[in-house]
């Protein structure tokens, strides 16, 4: 039973900063791309940053890019998102996904953790 549970999200001043964990279990998470997603009330998922398995490539939407940073610990199991430059915008509940690679989208997801940036 795969469950991802992050942590990490608070409130925060706009220009602040935030480093959201993942902490996954119940699966090989070394042979797992992970990923992170917002959602803001009222507007669609939004896809954030994403990590490959093995060689680690990252990848950011560019909404985030040079303000994000996503990496990885497969010895510990976790994920992690570190938000620099917050925007009030950028208030959203925070999910981490995972791809085992095969088919199409995401297998499992987290239930989130709330990141609210204040003005």
């Amino acid at each position: 039973q795969v469950q991802l549970v992050e942590s990490g999200g608070g409130l925060v001043q706009a220009g602040g900063s935030l480093r959201l964990s993942c902490a996954a279990s119940g699966l090989t998470f070394s042979s797992y791309h992970m990923a992170w997603f917002r959602q803001a009330p009222g507007k669609a998922r939004e896809y954030v940053a994403s990590i490959r398995r093995g060689a680690g490539l990252t990848y950011y939407a560019d909404s985030v890019r040079g303000r994000f940073t996503i990496s990885r610990d497969d010895a510990k199991n976790t994920v992690y998102l570190q938000m620099n430059s917050l925007e009030p915008e950028e208030t959203a509940v925070y999910r981490c996904a995972a791809d085992s690679g095969q088919g199409d989208g995401y297998d499992d997801w987290g239930q989130g953790t709330q990141v609210t940036v204040s003005t």
